[in-house]
């Protein structure tokens, strides 16, 4: 059997096969009113669509846990019941498939209140229903982001409480795997890398307190889900920064994304989803094919928690060769899912594999 077809059990979730969508930002929800961060017509489209196509496991979109969290004012949010409920749509097609599904909970931090990548983006103002970002302190994310308000201890705390209770919308929504962004830049990858974090409480300085905010993040969310449900965490592995690069203070690194891997274990998550970048605007990144993985690797073989691989992992033969080498148990596919809702559906065809797929698409296999 292909390995990239075999079903993979976290706690009492079994996936079907370890293609995995990524989550990607369609900045297609309404930025005001009611309907603000409410999933539409298009994101129903969009997820099942991956889940009709064989995907073993969709994630959604970064969800914002409140409005200020968003990375664009047409994000998608589960800050009230209104939001959960529409969810429950998609939940529902999906898991009918035979795929599982999941959300991704995020707060973008200083990169919050920007425009969709079409029209330009950059940050957006009161105008156009922008906001002042929150970050741990006030240093601009780039040249003509506006400074960030730096959060207090009190509002910090706010923080984890709706990274809790929007843990406990996900679940009425029929999520069954929630996965917190700690990664790209956003607030609690944020709050990990000195070259955002310049707290001198206990929320900054060692690196005891720059991962304070991503633990009990975690611990919060593991307070509301079902103890037989996985949980996620999203990573940058590194910022690609060193501290004599550029005159930038040196970032987070591979080194503390082995030691942040094992206390998240510890505190009940169950894979790490391991990327890179997205905090520092200039850093130099060495991309190609995989080139993301060999961290995953390491978390996997040093700490033993089970990871996922993403990064230009385009190909059927590639991505089948990654599990069998054990780099990672699971890929997740961004714009290949793109350009192929049915993915895995010829991934399977090329390896020999098994997928299921709508009897309404059954000539095409």
């Amino acid at each position: 059997m292909s390995a990239l077809f075999e079903p993979v059990t976290l706690r009492s979730l079994v996936v079907p096969n370890r293609v995995w969508m990524a989550p990607m930002c369609q900045y297609c929800a309404e930025s005001t009113g009611p309907g603000a961060g409410v999933p539409t017509d298009w994101h129903f489209a969009h997820l099942a669509a991956r889940a009709a196509g064989g995907t073993g496991l969709i994630l959604t979109e970064a969800t914002a846990v409140s409005p200020e969290g968003r990375i664009s004012p047409a994000d998608l949010g589960i800050w009230n019941d209104t939001q959960a409920a529409a969810f429950r749509r998609i939940t529902d097609f999906v898991r009918a498939r035979g795929s599982a599904v999941g959300i991704q909970l995020a707060h973008a931090g200083r990169k919050a209140s920007t425009a969709a990548p079409w029209t330009g983006g950059g940050p957006v103002g009161p105008e156009v229903h922008g906001w002042t970002p929150v970050a741990p302190s006030p240093l601009p994310f780039d040249t003509g982001y506006p400074v960030p308000h730096e959060l207090t201890v009190e509002e910090i705390q706010g923080v984890v409480a709706d990274f809790r209770e929007a843990a406990r919308r996900s679940l009425d929504a029929g999520f069954q795997v929630v996965e917190v962004h700690g990664a790209h830049g956003y607030l609690i990858g944020q709050f990990l890398s000195p070259h955002s974090n310049r707290r001198t409480d206990e929320y900054g300085g060692g690196y005891e307190n720059r991962v304070r905010l991503a633990l009990q993040v975690v611990d919060a969310v593991r307070e509301v889900w079902p103890e037989d449900l996985p949980v996620f965490f999203r990573v940058s592995a590194t910022d690609w920064l060193t501290e004599n690069a550029d005159d930038e203070r040196e970032g987070w690194t591979a080194d503390e994304t082995v030691r942040l891997a094992a206390e998240l274990r510890d505190h009940g998550v169950d894979l790490l989803d391991v990327s890179t970048g997205g905090n520092a605007p200039r850093a130099r990144i060495e991309a190609g094919p995989g080139y993301q993985v060999p961290f995953a690797e390491r978390v996997k073989w040093e700490t033993g928690l089970p990871v996922a691989a993403v990064g230009l992992i385009t190909e059927p033969q590639q991505a089948e060769k990654i599990l069998t080498e054990d780099r990672a148990d699971a890929v997740l596919l961004g714009r290949e899912l793109l350009r192929n809702p049915s993915w895995a559906q010829h991934a399977a065809r090329e390896l020999c594999g098994t997928v299921t797929v709508p009897e309404q698409y059954a000539y095409a296999i």
